[in-house]
């Protein structure tokens, strides 16, 4: 996988947790670096964690079906990428957040809840992390890259909703879905010798 494909894979992923940060940037009273970078640290650490896990759980099974991996790598990009699509076009911060995590939109920065928020939009890299398995991918450099890119868009999300507001987090999810679907397409039509970039 080239470090293009790896860094749309991680704008991707990311999304969830960039629409999230545009919430959280909402309901601060005042922004900081700090405040930004506490946002980005969950996140980007999350969202590079989950791929590892998954990956290490794809390994299992990599033997076992080489034959099919690149549908399997298709399917869960596909489902990942339609999810995020179905949700951008629920506008509201405060269902996004609080469906998510069941917390108020408020300023807090707790362990507890962005504890709960970086995991439940940490979920999707989880099975991106098994697609990395079945593709050889040299994870610990993917993982790094993939947190490092969440943690930049979650600060830069967070004064984004501190700024501009709401309109861009549906945006977001929608491209970050998007992006996702035609990765997966891609893996697919790759192995199938269709196209060959």
């Amino acid at each position: 996988m080239s470090l293009l494909e790896l860094f749309i894979i991680a704008v991707g992923l990311s999304m969830d947790a960039f629409a999230v940060a545009i919430c959280k940037g909402l309901s601060m009273k005042k922004i900081n670096i700090k405040k930004a970078g506490i946002v980005g640290l969950y996140f980007g650490a999350f969202q590079g964690g989950m791929p590892l896990i998954g990956y290490f759980l794809g390994v299992q099974f990599q033997d076992k079906i080489t034959s099919v991996d690149h549908w399997i790598a298709f399917i869960l990009l596909a489902i990942i990428g339609i999810n995020m699509i179905k949700e951008s076009r629920n506008s509201s911060c405060e269902v996004a957040v609080d469906t998510v995590a069941d917390v108020n939109t408020d300023n807090s920065l707790s362990f507890k809840n962005m504890f709960v928020l970086a995991v439940a939009t940490s979920i999707d890299a989880l099975a991106v992390g098994i697609t990395f398995a079945f593709l050889n991918v040299n994870i610990i450099p993917a993982v790094s890259f993939i947190g490092i890119v969440t943690f930049t868009l979650s600060m830069i999300g967070v004064r984004i909703g501190s700024v501009f507001g709401e309109k861009f987090k549906s945006r977001a999810e929608f491209a970050g879905g998007f992006i996702l679907i035609i990765m997966g397409l891609k893996i697919l039509l790759n192995h199938a010798g269709i196209i060959n970039f």
